[in-house]
């Protein structure tokens, strides 16, 4: 890989190449942040059973990365409340923009991408103001920053686009911090999480919260179906021992669903879901605990408990060719789901996977 990614960078240089596709990256399935057992850290881009095909040094810990909808292009986020994001050729290797979030403000980890590759959006904390933003990057002419607008509440952690347009879902989890304290939480007892669905131009077209009594139900991660349902997962800023529901469906319109498991498997989750993911023909959603070590999964249109997983560590889950794949903090790779569907699998690798596994659109699972 390191000869073709050789050859590759000397026709960019001469300006001969023709533009790349993720063909040229090795075809990835997935992308994922890792801690080397050296300390440090890199982006990998992993196959369908989850060999490895790169990876490319970060300057810290990565934790989510938005891939580039045309081109063999990854973005790799540094972890809340990190401030750098570095823009990736992942079929040549090199370094090809380095962002730094403006004065004042912190990257939460994650980003999307217009429907044409054009613009970068990257939810972001103004934490003098504790307000949230949704940053704005030329990604067609070297990823300068074009603006920001609203994210429609405090402490947006993800941010999606819905297929087929230009409209973005947002996690706003509504928990103020600022980087003087650390990774503290500020605002416990009157935090205000939602759901809101904003456009490139700032106008916010939706914004959905839950009941009160689950104000302290933190909106963090999300997973879009192809005709548009969203999945969200929660994380809850109370005692773990009584916690609401970890997992929502929404669409456009609609009242959310909330996903229930039974009574002693949702007490194992501890009041965490790590990450969430339809399945690849949208019938499922799954959420994942590292704290509990379990995946769960649901009925994508009622919300229903169907069974779980156990895998220690897990936290990084997205659709597979049976099942799911996930990604454990033990360096396992694994997929389908262990008996209830078959075809399980696992690959082990001498890293720590860090949160997330963020699957490339253009490639299908097999």
């Amino acid at each position: 890989m390191a000869t073709r990614r050789g050859f590759l960078a000397g026709l960019l240089s001469t300006g001969l190449a023709p533009a790349l596709g993720w063909a040229d990256a090795g075809d990835p399935a997935y992308l994922a942040a890792a801690r080397q057992p050296d300390g440090s850290y890199h982006l990998y881009g992993l196959t369908a059973r989850g060999a490895a095909i790169f990876h490319l040094p970060l300057p810290g810990r990565g934790h989510a990365a938005a891939a580039h909808p045309q081109r063999p292009e990854a973005v790799a986020f540094a972890r809340r409340p990190g401030t750098f994001a570095i823009v990736l050729d992942c079929a040549t290797g090199e370094t090809r923009a380095r962002l730094e979030a403006p004065e004042g403000r912190h990257f939460y980890g994650h980003g999307a991408f217009s429907a044409d590759g054009t613009v970068l959006l990257t939810p972001e904390n103004d934490f003098e103001t504790a307000r949230g933003v949704i940053g704005l990057w030329d990604a067609a002419h070297g990823y300068a920053r074009l603006g920001e607008i609203a994210s429609g509440g405090t402490g947006p952690h993800e941010i999606r686009r819905l297929p087929g347009t230009d409209i973005f879902a947002v996690a706003n989890g509504g928990i103020e911090t600022h980087p003087a304290s650390g990774r503290a939480k500020l605002n416990i007892p009157f935090m205000q999480p939602n759901l809101s669905y904003v456009t490139l131009d700032g106008t916010e077209l939706d914004r959905v919260e839950l009941p009160h009594d689950m104000h302290r139900n933190s909106i963090r991660h999300l997973s879009v179906r192809d005709d548009g349902r969203v999945a969200f997962a929660m994380q809850w800023q109370g005692d773990t021992r009584d916690s609401p529901p970890l997992a929502a469906l929404h669409r456009r319109g609609d009242d959310p669903v909330l996903a229930v498991a039974e009574a002693d498997a949702h007490r194992r989750m501890q009041g965490y879901a790590g990450s969430i993911a339809f399945s690849a023909d949208g019938a499922r959603i799954a959420i994942t605990s590292p704290r509990g070590g379990l995946i769960q999964v649901f009925d994508a249109e009622d919300g229903r408990w169907l069974h779980q997983i156990e895998s220690r560590d897990v936290c990084g889950v997205n659709a597979g060719a049976s099942g799911f794949v996930y990604t454990s903090g033990t360096g396992r790779v694994g997929g389908g789901t262990e008996g209830v569907e078959g075809g399980a699998w696992t690959a082990d690798h001498a890293v720590a996977w860090d949160n997330h596994l963020v699957r490339i659109a253009q490639t299908v699972p097999a």
